[in-house]
C-alpha cells in the first residue's frame, strides 16, 4: 500500500464508525464541500439533519488541528475534501413471536474533512499583474454570448 504525500496547506479530520447510515451524510456532506469554515459553521448549526451535529465535531476538530499543529488562522480555512465511506453494519436480533428472532442492521460511515489553507494562494494572486487568467474557469468575467450579455 502507498502511503499518501501530505501538502503543506491540508489538514484533515477522520471520524469512524458514526451510527448513521451513508446517504444521510452525505445529505449534509454536498452542502459544505467548498465553503469556508465560517460558513459552513453556519450551515450546519441551523442545518434540521441528525447527520449535522458528527460532521459539525469533525469540522471543528479539523480546524482545531490546523489551528494547533499548522499555525493556519480559521479564517483562511475552506472545506477542501469531505466524503463519506461505508463503514461497518452492527447486526442485532430482536425477540419475535414463536422464539423467532428478527435481524436489526445499524449502518455505520466513516467520515473524512479536509481543510485548505488559501491563503497562500490570496497572497499569489494580489502579486500577480494579469489576475484574471490565474483565476479559475468559472470564476471569469466573461460574456456567455446571451442576449442580455450584449448592449
Amino acid at each position: 500500500m502507498r502511503k499518501k504525500k501530505k501538502s503543506l496547506t491540508e489538514v484533515s479530520a477522520l471520524g469512524q464508525y458514526i451510527p448513521m447510515s451513508v446517504h444521510k451524510a452525505r445529505r449534509v456532506i454536498d452542502q459544505i464541500r467548498g465553503r469556508s469554515y465560517k460558513e459552513t459553521l453556519m450551515i450546519l448549526e441551523l442545518m434540521p439533519y441528525r447527520a449535522c451535529y458528527p460532521i459539525f465535531k469533525l469540522i471543528y476538530s479539523a480546524a482545531a488541528n490546523a489551528k494547533h499543529n499548522r499555525g493556519f488562522e480559521k479564517e483562511d480555512l475552506i472545506v477542501w475534501k469531505a466524503e463519506v465511506n461505508k463503514g461497518t453494519t452492527r447486526k442485532k436480533l430482536k425477540p419475535r413471536a414463536r422464539g423467532r428472532s428478527y435481524l436489526i442492521k445499524r449502518p455505520t460511515c466513516h467520515i473524512t474533512i479536509v481543510l485548505k489553507d488559501i491563503s497562500y494562494y490570496k497572497k499569489t494572486y494580489e502579486t500577480l499583474d494579469n489576475r484574471e487568467k490565474y483565476l479559475p474557469s468559472n470564476f471569469r468575467l466573461k460574456s456567455s454570448g446571451a442576449i442580455w450579455d450584449k448592449k
